[in-house]
Order: structure tokens, then sequence, then C-alpha cells
């Protein structure tokens, strides 16, 4: 089983160029199951999760190429293969988002409930409810949902609360349906847009995406085209706070700004010093001060950067509170910071963060991917050498963290044992 070893107390110094985002990536790949016309997506990051989406993309019937570093090039035969079965989708959350091309394509789905990190309950019942109110058929079978119509007419559907996956499967299924679609309370994030664009690229007629109003006029079908994935807003994220900790003038560059400045404003009233541009960030570590987060929703705090900013609240002088809205067990790291000397109380959801606390060495265990994240922020200011395992969480978002990190001066090191 492959570890990785962090000897702590380096300073960061130089560039760090932030990959494509993951969770763009996966819905982008889902839509190419819409088509038979060759797509080219470009920007797209060597991750497990991307690996794990080609494959089953491959099981349904698309060629799948990946010529060159980034791109990953499909072509559909017709509708080939109709089942996600579960020895995919076990690994992971996003591979449900097959569901609504699947049904918009070939009248008929049979997907796997989806499994993914293990952060708290993360029902799809939005995703059944809408493709429901778009004329399927549903039924649930030894852990499958069974999905049939004839074709998919338009209505109108609002979120009793924003999801991501939900709008994206909804979205997809919509382009194809008969008639005009509306999702009320969509969710608003960068990569709904990014979903949006492709599928316009495409030929889909999408107006609204990154408002809470998204409308779809159905199309009878849709052909090829390039895209290039927005760069990875968590990624840059979990970089920012390693600049936090360490920076020496660390630059994030191939970045968005716009698409993490909630996380910008945060570190940035803790006292870090943070010059930033469209696409770059340079950060200055300095004495830091407490600050509370909430999660929210986008364009409110994420809570895939909850862990990363508590990493750096148990160096802040004072308490600082961090409140989970989005998931109900994703303080599952706070057991393995505490064995590393962390002062963190949880009460419900919410944290209390004490600091500054020096942090010294352990083993610790990744128990999700944003946990492993700050395991990895945690290693590199503790004292000794850390060593993470489970590192199959990490390898599922984050694209050579240890050689990016390297290269800035950490010394992180993959071996296996």
């Amino acid at each position: 089983m492959e570890k990785l070893r962090i000897e702590g107390g380096r300073t960061l110094a130089g560039e760090v160029a932030i990959g494509g985002a993951k969770n763009a990536a996966l819905p982008a790949l889902a839509a190419t199951l819409l088509t038979d016309g060759e797509v080219t997506l470009t920007n797209v990051p060597a991750v497990r999760d991307v690996d794990t989406t080609c494959r089953l993309l491959e099981q349904l019937g698309v060629e799948v190429s990946r010529p060159a570093p980034g791109v990953v090039v499909t072509r559909g035969q017709g509708p080939t293969g109709s089942e996600a079965a579960y020895d995919l989708v076990k690994t992971m959350r996003a591979s449900f988002l097959v569901l609504g091309p699947l049904l918009a394509r070939t009248g008929r789905a049979r997907v796997s409930l989806p499994g993914g990190c293990a952060i708290g309950a993360r029902p799809v019942d939005r995703h059944l409810a809408a493709m429901e109110a778009l004329g399927a058929k549903l039924e649930l079978h030894d852990g499958y949902v069974e999905a049939t119509c004839d074709r998919l007419c338009g209505a109108e559907i609002a979120f009793d609360v924003p999801t991501v996956g939900g709008t994206e499967n909804c979205m997809m299924a919509a382009t194809l349906a008969r008639g005009s679609t509306t999702l009320r309370n969509s969710a608003r994030e960068p990569e709904i847009v990014d979903l949006a664009e492709l599928l316009i690229t495409l030929g889909a007629k999408i107006e609204g995406a990154g408002t809470d109003t998204i409308t779809i006029e159905g199309v009878d079908e849709l052909g090829g085209g390039s895209h290039a994935i927005i760069p990875d807003r968590i990624e840059a994220g979990t970089y920012l706070v390693a600049g936090a900790l360490l920076g020496d003038d660390l630059t994030l560059t191939h970045c968005v700004t716009e698409h993490l400045q909630t996380v910008v404003d945060r570190v940035a009233a803790t006292g870090v010093q943070i010059d930033a541009s469209a696409d770059r960030l340079t950060i200055r570590r300095a004495e830091l001060h407490p600050v509370d987060v909430r999660t929210q929703p986008y364009p409110g705090f994420p809570t895939d950067m909850q862990a990363q900013f508590m990493l750096l609240m148990t160096q802040a002088a004072g308490s600082a509170v961090i409140r989970e809205t989005v998931f109900e067990n994703r303080f599952m790291h706070v057991p393995e910071l505490h064995r590393m000397g962390a002062d963190i109380t949880i009460d419900g959801r919410n944290a209390v963060v004490r600091g500054p606390t020096a942090l010294s060495s352990a083993h610790v265990m990744a128990t999700d991917l944003r946990a492993s994240a700050s395991l990895v922020l945690a290693g590199l200011i503790a004292e000794g050498e850390t060593v993470i395992d489970r590192l199959y969480h990490l390898d599922r978002g984050y694209e050579n963290l240890e050689a990016k990190l390297a290269a800035v001066g950490a010394h992180v090191e993959r071996f296996r044992e």
C-alpha cells in the first residue's frame, strides 16, 4: 500500500501551476454520453476519479482515448450500454451523473446507488425526483436505480436546496428532452457554468447557468466539439492555505481567483498577505489571527475547504469556530489532527479550534479526499516525519501533489510498504 512521508518545517517558495478541476471534468465526461460526435476535453486532471469515469464510459460503449497529458477524446457509437455497475460507481459519487445522459440518450438506465467519501448522507432523492418530473419511470432494485422513458419532456423543477449533482444531472437530461425545462434554486458553482458551456458548444440551448434559475430548451441531438476544463478552485485553495502556513512568495498560477474569492477573503482576514490578479495568487505567511467560517453553497465558503482551513486555524493565536452546514459527518479528520497535537473541540456541527499549537509528527490515516489534504498540510508544519496512509483518497482529487510540493521546497515522498 502506498503512503506519503513528509518532513515538516520547510519554507515554500516558487510557483505551483493549478490543474483542471476534478469536479468539472467528471460531469463533462458524463456529458459525452449525450452525443456520438467527437468531444475533445483539455486541461483534464490526471486523478483517479477521472480514470474511473473513463472506464465507466468505455463500459457504456464510448470510445475513449487520451492522446496527450490532460487531453481526453471521446466518440460515441450509438446507445450500446445503459448500466453503470456497482464495481465502479461504489468508488465515486460523481458516477451517478451518468443517469441523466443515459436516460436522455437511450431511454433507459440502470445505475448503482453511489459511493465515494464517507462524509455523511448525500442522498440522490433530488436527482430521482427531477428525473420523474421529466417523465422517467423509476424503480429501485438490489441497490440499483432502474429508469425508463420514451422521451423525456421538459418540466418546471424546483430544488428544495441547491444541489450540484442534481443540477448537473437534470441539466444534461433536459438538453435532449422535448420542450423547455426550468430549474429553480439551482446550484451556482463554477463547475455548473463550465458544464453548461460544454453543452452549449455541443449544440445545447441553455441560459442562466451560474444563477439560481436555469432554462434549457431541448434539442433533437448534440454534436461534437472541444472544451477546456476550468482550473480547480479547491486545489488552488489547498495550496493557498499551504502558502499561508509556510509561504515565502509562493505563487499559484493558472487559477481563477474569482472562483475562490470567499476563500481568499477568509485567509486574508487571518493576516496573511495575498497579492491577487485574475489568474495568479502570491502568498506570504504572517502571524495568524483566528477567523470564524461557515460552510455554505457557492458563492459561500466551500465545504471542500473546511478541513484545510481548520488546520490553518490550529496555528492562529486564539479561538476560531468552524461551522459545517453542508455535510453532517465532515469532521472525521479531527481525531487524526488530535494525534498530532491539535486542540479542537467538536460540538455538533461546530468545531472550536484553539491555537497556536505546535504539531508533532505522527502516522495518520486519510478518511476522505479533503481530510487527506488537511493531513498533508499538517505534515508540512509538524516537527519530525509524518506518514499518511490511505493515499487513494488523496489520489482521487489531487494531481501530482507530492511533485508540486517538492518543487516549491517541501520534503515529500511517496513510498510503498
